[in-house]
């Protein structure tokens, strides 16, 4: 995982794969759809299919694509979406709980009310995402790219950021108390008004080339 290349700000490649036409979901109405563990999805496809209000508890989805689905109202509990890409998503008032999304990536996607709680989130590609006011607590996000990625008011605590990608973050009155800012440099992002413990302060003063004591 460590040599796993980063996404940029607008990674779709101008040609993207042909997918498979018989792991293709398109045009479909989900509505309140209940998935369970018994339901599992490999190198699938869902283009521009109405996730509204769908229910999934410890489903597996593992490389695959969501281009175009609304993800609103949805609730995800123990479900793994591992190494898959969202393209043009929404996720309106969506949660995910104690979820894995470990190499998957977002692609000008929009959240809105977005809560992330519990979970495996590392080596995740958010760039540039707009994550404003959105609650992430006690996950897992090693390695995650949040370059230039719009945190102002978000709540990010008791989060494991080591090794996160925060260069040009915004986070100006964000809640950071908890998390793991080891690899945050206070010189390449906003933290104007950010609440942060005292741990975190010594951490951003050695940061700063201060002496702490």
């Amino acid at each position: 995982m460590a040599n796993r290349p980063r996404a940029d700000n607008d990674p779709v490649p101008h040609r993207p794969p042909i997918p498979d036409p018989e792991l293709v979901v398109r045009d479909e109405d989900w509505y309140a759809r209940e998935l369970t563990a018994a339901d599992r999805y490999t190198r699938f496809s869902f283009l521009d299919t109405d996730w509204t209000e769908v229910v999934s508890s410890g489903t597996v989805f593992d490389e695959c694509t969501f281009a175009g689905v609304r993800f609103n109202a949805s609730r995800h509990s123990g479900a793994a979406f591992t190494n898959c890409a969202f393209r043009n998503c929404t996720f309106f008032d969506t949660r995910f709980t104690d979820c894995k999304l470990v190499g998957s990536v977002f692609q000008r996607c929009t959240f809105n009310l977005f809560q992330v709680s519990g979970g495996d989130w590392s080596y995740v590609g958010l760039p540039g995402a707009d994550l404003r006011q959105a609650t992430v607590e006690d996950v897992r996000m090693r390695e995650v790219d949040l370059t230039a990625a719009r945190l102002e008011k978000a709540v990010l605590t008791g989060t494991d950021l080591s090794g996160a990608m925060l260069r040009g973050a915004r986070l100006t009155g964000a809640d950071l108390r908890g998390s793991d800012l080891s690899s945050l440099d206070p010189l390449t992002v906003e933290l104007r008004g950010a609440r942060i413990d005292l741990p975190q302060a010594a951490v951003l003063a050695t940061a700063l080339g201060l002496r702490v004591g």
